[in-house]
């Protein structure tokens, strides 16, 4: 089985050669403004503007929790749109991560980074404003992208910003 790597640094500036998938996990309202879809939006507009299309016309899509897109940013690096997250907000059923939609999710996305011959790179995918749990999440990424021999790796943020001087 491939191994999961995890590091420190900037998902939306994955360590590899050769083809490139950033996974992130985006809700199921069409709300694009928080969390790690800013950093992608700093760098690319393509995510943003497609993942909005695509919730707009989800009456003729597959829109939906589970669904992924695939959108080319650079020749060789994709961005994942994977919806896996019930709405914004905690509520009586618990955090917005849905971790059957993120298995769905990550099902899918081992096929396409098989087809492509790509590593797939991301943050605690679910884990900051989605709620969820990363000891429920691994484990998902294990079954799913590790079991079809994708390689994987994980980024924890580092923030670019240097540490603040001592007085």
């Amino acid at each position: 089985m491939t191994t999961l790597t995890i590091i420190k640094g900037d998902a939306t500036s994955p360590q590899a050669k050769g083809p490139k998938v950033i996974a992130h996990v985006c809700n199921d309202i069409g709300g694009w403004g928080k969390g790690f879809v800013l950093a992608i939006s700093r760098r690319w507009p393509e995510p943003e503007r497609d993942f909005r299309r695509w919730h707009r016309e989800r009456a003729r899509n597959d829109f939906g929790l589970g669904a992924v897109r695939l959108v080319q940013v650079l020749p060789d690096t994709w961005v994942a749109n994977m919806v896996a997250q019930r709405g914004i907000k905690t509520g009586s059923s618990g955090p917005p991560i849905r971790y059957e939609a993120v298995e769905s999710c990550l099902r899918t996305l081992a096929g396409h980074a098989s087809r492509l011959g790509a590593s797939v790179h991301m943050p605690r995918i679910g884990c900051g404003l989605a709620g969820g749990r990363w000891e429920r999440i691994e484990p998902i990424v294990r079954e799913t992208l590790l079991a079809a021999g994708v390689p994987t790796t994980v980024y924890d943020f580092q923030s670019p910003l240097p540490p603040a001087a001592s007085p």
